[in-house]
């Protein structure tokens, strides 16, 4: 190897290291606020301890594979209203609880208001307020129809994570007191929507009024539990 050569592959090494150096000091905000999560294991402590029993009704709004249902459904029998809009998605859960009656996937979203969204396709992360690789048109309902077309008048938990819209779909639920049918809402808030924080502080100091924080990780996980004298 020639010295050009040699100068040219040790500038290339360092910058490697550079790079990967660099990549382990920067850290994130959001990969910032999931240490103590991932710390405290929240993931199979928190998210699953709820008072629950074969009579419960729990919502998953945002159900991607189907794993937290499956979780909670291992360890309490509720009955179990899975909402998934993403085809693929809700297809795959289809699948997977096909045998189980207690549990009912729906391929459309509960939100703010009822209509016919595109929705960037990302995984996990799919979302209708940012772009995605592909692009797939989903349905929304209307959160306070749905439950009234299904004359449903109490929900032991309901589980939001649906990548931004958890936004209009929360202060929709506010603003028509559906919240005073929810013992526990478990919520994850996303950041890359505009004025979140703003946003966010008002919900929960709506849900302040209703309910009481039974934990908080800033932009990860939170719960609120209803209130005792409602």
């Amino acid at each position: 190897m020639n010295i050009r050569k040699q100068i040219g592959y040790l500038l290339q090494k360092s910058s490697k290291a550079l790079n990967q150096g660099a990549s382990l000091i920067y850290q994130s905000p959001q990969q910032k606020r999931v240490i103590p999560w991932f710390a405290d294991n929240g993931d199979r402590t928190l998210r699953l301890d709820y008072e629950l029993d074969d009579n419960s009704l729990v919502f998953d709004l945002g159900g991607y594979m189907g794993q937290w249902t499956s979780d909670i459904y291992s360890m309490y029998r509720p009955k179990i209203h899975v909402f998934e809009p993403v085809a693929e998605f809700a297809e795959g859960i289809r699948r997977r609880f096909s045998k189980n009656a207690d549990i009912h996937v729906h391929q459309f979203g509960l939100a703010g208001c009822s209509q016919v969204a595109k929705i960037g396709l990302d995984g996990d992360g799919s979302s209708i307020l940012r772009p995605g690789r592909r692009v797939e048109e989903i349905e929304l309902v209307r959160g306070s129809d749905f439950l009234e077309q299904n004359s449903i008048h109490k929900i032991d938990l309901m589980k939001i994570n649906i990548e931004g819209a958890e936004y209009d779909l929360l202060e929709h639920l506010i603003q028509f007191e559906i919240v005073l049918r929810i013992k526990n809402i478990q919520i994850q808030f996303h950041d890359f929507v505009p004025e979140a924080e703003r946003r966010m502080r008002g919900i929960q100091a709506d849900l302040a009024r209703t309910h009481e924080l039974t934990y908080q990780y800033r932009f990860v996980w939170e719960n609120w539990k209803l209130k005792e004298q409602f």
